[in-house]
């Protein structure tokens, strides 16, 4: 099993700051073979994990980008039917049953990133991303693929994993995934870090970056999380903002600064008009 430390120390190196319990459970979920679940809010790090994960491991990462109607077809795979009908078309005195195997063979299959990660020489690491954005129903289908790596083509029979991949999902919470899928993953929950974390995670991606500076950044941004805004700030967007300071030669930050660069925190016209009206929250 790949300690914990040592699991840290990797994604450290690909500039990933992670706490101990977070590195322990992602440890546990390689040991297992199971499919890791990383739910949280937008911005904090779900993806990125991934990301940093197939680096470290030297695995390549497939990704499939959830959205609202995904099908199957979509997803696992999809037969190439303008190949298909120009064979059929170009061999019309066979009998169907006799074009049906040829049709529906290798040589007409177009891989989607399920069945890509099912199949792969290597082990890869397969993220699965904003799950909760799909329906119940395709969710339901992730279910074979979940438990026990494999997924079943109707016209070719069941695919098993030659490599077990690393499964990762992840979830902003829009949509209560079901019970059933849960059951099948470890779960990590991952939300905005601490002020000492985040400081750290400035630090770090931020070359040069003053550490007086990235506490006034941090400083700042963990006030307005603590408001009642649409959107708080992502970690991202604390790092987009520091850099964005930094190139602007801005070594300190006051209430005018806060007021020009505010639509690098914030992403909502109600929000960026409630900063505008805050009493000054950086001190001198």
């Amino acid at each position: 099993m790949l300690k914990p430390e040592a699991l840290s120390q990797k994604l450290q190196a690909q500039g990933y700051v992670m706490s101990p319990d977070q590195a322990l459970t992602v440890a546990i979920a390689l040991h297992l073979e199971k499919p890791l679940l990383i739910e949280g809010p937008a911005g904090v790090g779900k993806t990125e994990l991934a990301k940093v994960l197939s680096q470290s491991l030297k695995a390549p990462l497939i990704r499939l980008q959830c959205y609202e109607g995904l099908g199957e077809e979509k997803a696992l795979y999809e037969w190439n039917y303008s190949k298909q009908l120009l064979h059929i078309q170009a061999d019309k005195k066979r009998e169907w049953n006799q074009l049906e195997t040829e049709i529906f063979s290798e040589e007409y299959l177009l891989e989607r990133p399920l069945l890509k990660a099912i199949r792969n020489k290597k082990r890869v690491v397969l993220l699965i991303d904003e799950l909760d954005r799909v329906d119940e129903e395709f969710e339901a289908f992730l279910f074979e693929l979940l438990s026990d790596f494999q997924i079943t083509i109707p016209e070719m029979g069941t695919v098993m994993a030659k490599h077990k991949p690393i499964v990762m999902l992840t979830s902003n919470e829009t949509r209560e995934l079901s019970e059933a899928l849960r059951r099948r993953c470890i779960y990590l929950y991952i939300t905005f870090p601490t002020r000492e974390r985040e400081k750290e995670i400035v630090l770090k991606k931020v070359p040069g970056i003053s550490e007086k500076l990235a506490e006034q950044v941090v400083t700042y941004v963990q006030a307005l999380r603590k408001r009642e805004l649409k959107k708080p700030p992502s970690v991202s967007e604390t790092l987009d903002w520091a850099r964005s300071l930094q190139l602007l030669g801005i070594n300190h930050i006051d209430d005018a600064v806060v007021h020009q660069t505010a639509p690098l925190l914030l992403k909502n016209k109600a929000d960026l008009e409630s900063v505008h009206q805050m009493d000054k929250i950086v001190r001198e």
